[in-house]
């Protein structure tokens, strides 16, 4: 349910961890840093497997809290009933199962960090009782008794656009605003120009420290051709899954394009059968692209929660209008 944090880094080295040599990740450290200095609340933007959590981490890793603990809940992973007792705890026969007391995580990060990830999955009522302990510190655990006091630090994270949700009235403008005082903004891995290799490289070296059978793996010329030319939609996590299934599956000392296409999930067919075919043979690339289109297009409304502008960002097109042309034409509802 929640992770506590080992033996904290020095302050220097809490950012060594995000790897990268894009200017624009390297402004986002040093804003991240300046941010752990100051005791206040921050909020993470980004898509799934951009790094929120590291980002959090070194945040903590880097701040004066660094000593104590560092909680992180994924406040999306539980039905709305247990939210309250996850987050504040609850009292001995509050619901049926509640067998004991139980501390929340509030209580588990008290002097430290709490993290919380999916931030704008909290419903309505649940939004309430949390801007009540950020602005006194105090929370009444489920089933009631003694009031609680706490000293944390509350580092947010979501993938969805908060001030969309405040304007649709789903969010607390209140709460909004207590828990965005310092903003990250993280970008897609496929932004992040410059840094596919440098990740490769790193994911494949901790890869081998943790497996020695997959020691001395190498990437080969067109695998590496292969992974700069995917978007990867997963992001980082994807990459990260994708380069250890490639290197279980490799059977040389070297992964090459033939393994990284059995690896990625998210790779359409026919896209998979122009990586892999003789181009004497000739190849539709109109088809291609209109079938890729497909692929991704649902993709992309789906992460965007079915908003038209975003999904047309995600997809790197110009705008809205752009992208329902594109659907129109090749038959998308």
């Amino acid at each position: 349910m929640t992770q506590l944090a080992a033996s904290a880094p020095p302050a220097d080295a809490a950012f060594d961890d995000i790897v990268t040599q894009n200017p624009r990740m390297q402004r986002l450290k040093s804003q991240a840093s300046i941010l752990a200095a100051r005791d206040i609340p921050v909020l993470i933007y980004g898509e799934s497997g951009t790094g929120k959590e590291l980002f959090a981490r070194a945040i903590h890793n880097a701040s004066e809290r660094s000593d104590r603990p560092f909680v992180a809940v994924n406040c999306g992973a539980f039905p709305a009933e247990l939210i309250d007792s996850i987050l504040f705890g609850h009292r001995k026969g509050a619901f049926t199962g509640a067998s004991s007391d139980r501390e929340g995580v509030f209580q588990q990060a008290d002097g430290g960090t709490l993290f919380l990830d999916e931030f704008g999955e909290l419903e309505p009522a649940v939004q309430v009782r949390l801007l009540r302990v950020l602005q006194d510190g105090s929370f009444t655990p489920v089933g009631g008794g003694r009031e609680c006091r706490v000293d944390v630090r509350i580092v947010t994270a979501t993938n969805r656009d908060l001030m969309q949700m405040v304007a649709e009235g789903s969010f607390r403008e209140d709460l909004f605003y207590r828990v965005a005082v310092g903003v990250l903004h993280l970008p897609q891995l496929r932004e992040r120009e410059g840094d596919l290799n440098l990740l490769t490289d790193h994911i494949m070296a901790n890869v081998a420290a943790h497996d020695a059978h997959l020691q001395g793996k190498k990437i080969s010329v067109e695998a590496r051709n292969l992974i700069l030319c995917h978007p990867w939609p997963g992001n980082m996590r994807e990459l990260h899954s994708t380069l250890l299934r490639a290197a279980l599956w490799s059977q040389t000392d070297s992964i090459d394009a033939v393994d990284l296409r059995q690896a990625l999930f998210h790779m359409p067919e026919k896209e998979r059968d122009l990586l892999g075919r003789d181009l004497s043979k000739g190849v539709d690339i109109q088809g291609l692209c209109d079938d890729i289109w497909r692929h991704y297009i649902p993709r992309a409304l789906e992460s965007a929660q079915g908003k038209k502008t975003r999904a047309a960002t995600l997809l790197g097109l110009n705008n809205y209008q752009t992208l329902t042309n594109l659907m129109e034409k090749l038959g998308l509802k």
